[in-house]
């Protein structure tokens, strides 16, 4: 996690107290004047997470004043470790003065990260063959967030590579492709160089003239001709384009983000249903199903909630099971083998679990959604449960920091 913006001394208490919340800053003064004592802060979540916590300790490490009472800082958990809902992840002690400020800063950085480090993990494990590039910079609200999202990104590839996953591999960004080992960010073409270009084909080969020694991903949704276009591309790439290098190790990858009112081309819902029945070596739609939920989590649906938005993912608009097994199918059929399918389009959780279970044949995922859905999951709270050593807590809070030491 990178640090925060390097701030001269002097000015260090007053961007704090512009950025907390003026009770802490009320209750400072107060504090100063009937007199400091030692306090020991517990911070914990109310839902399970995965532990990212270095860029909280950071701004206790970079804020908290050097004259002060000296610093603590426990860790109950260590980076990448799981941690259970309302579990103290870690601790602090110091003087209640310089700490009551700085509550708000702590918990601003703890949350994102740690549930982006969960989501993260979670999408690598259920599609552990499939490499993922985060995506997520538009969705964030700037800087902060996105080096947030992404260092908690990952802290959650970490732990999934060490079962096997290939987990996320690099961003879109520069700022934030440090994280993944990269010195800079990737990517190569969005929609509207497509229409720019007036035809996929088109927009490819100008790709090709602009940055020769790239590798080339191509979208091929943008005239609602997938397959069509993709074999266009592949045709070129392969006879013409390849032939031509010198050294011909480029890649060529084809990118569906079919939009999620429309499917894609020359598909339907029945059609679909039959290409994923006939991918899964089942009978019909209804065996798709049970398939990729499961048996238990398909008799257990009554409702046919989870059914419903299980049969989405596989057969509806947008990009579906059944679309990328058509690329797929597809390219295969034409000879182009090598050629790699790039998703992406709505994958959270949810979705990256169904494709998975599916064992639909996608390369790369690019995605931004493993951001907090719902943001509420990322309030992380901090009690002050030790004063000068003695347990004192908000009533209520007792279970949560009964035994814990500072």
């Amino acid at each position: 996690m990178q640090k925060p913006l390097e701030i001269v001394p002097a000015k260090k208490a007053e961007f704090v107290r512009t950025r907390t919340d003026k009770y802490f800053t009320k209750s400072r003064e107060l504090v100063e004047r009937f007199g400091d004592r030692t306090a020991t802060y517990g911070v914990f979540m109310r839902r399970r997470i995965v532990c990212a916590i270095n860029p909280a300790i950071e701004v206790l490490r970079e804020y908290y004043p050097a004259g002060a009472t000296p610093l603590r800082i426990t860790r109950n958990y260590e980076e990448g470790a799981f941690v259970p809902d309302q579990k103290p992840i870690f601790t602090y002690t110091g003087s209640f003065a310089s700490l009551l400020e700085l509550e708000t800063l702590v918990l601003q950085r703890l949350g994102t990260a740690c549930v982006s480090a969960f989501n993260a993990y979670k999408m690598a494990m259920n599609l552990p063959k499939t490499a993922f590039f985060d995506m997520h910079a538009r969705h964030a609200t700037g800087d902060d967030m996105s080096l947030l999202a992404a260092y908690g990104a990952s802290v959650g590839t970490r732990i999934a590579k060490l079962a096997g996953a290939i987990g996320f591999v690099g961003s879109s960004q520069d700022l934030t492709a440090p994280f993944y080992g990269q010195s800079a960010g990737v990517g190569t073409m969005p929609h509207g160089l497509i229409g720019y270009a007036g035809s996929t084909l088109r927009a490819a080969q100008m790709y090709v003239e602009a940055h020769p020694q790239d590798d080339l991903t191509v979208l091929v949704d943008y005239f609602g001709r997938e397959f069509t276009d993709a074999l266009e591309v592949c045709r070129w790439w392969y006879n013409e384009h390849l032939p031509s290098l010198s050294k011909g190790d480029r890649t060529l990858s084809l990118r569906l983000d079919t939009h999620g009112d429309r499917f894609a081309e020359g598909l339907s819902y029945e059609n679909s249903v039959n290409i994923v029945a006939s991918w899964l070596h089942v009978l019909n739609e209804y065996e798709a199903v049970r398939n990729v939920m499961g048996e238990d989590a398909f008799d257990s649906d009554t409702l046919n909630v989870v059914k419903d938005r299980v049969r989405r993912v596989l057969f509806g608009t947008g990009v579906s099971v059944a679309s990328v097994i058509k690329l797929r199918q597809t390219l295969d059929q034409n000879g182009f083998n090598a050629a790699r399918i790039v998703a992406s389009s709505g994958f959270n959780l949810f979705k990256c679990k169904m494709f998975g279970n599916a064992r639909a044949p996608v390369d790369v995922v690019g995605t931004g959604s493993f951001i907090p859905d719902p943001y509420s999951d990322t309030f992380a709270t901090a009690d002050v449960f030790l004063f000068d050593g003695e347990f004192n807590v908000k009533l209520g809070r007792e279970r949560l920091f009964q035994g814990l030491k500072p």
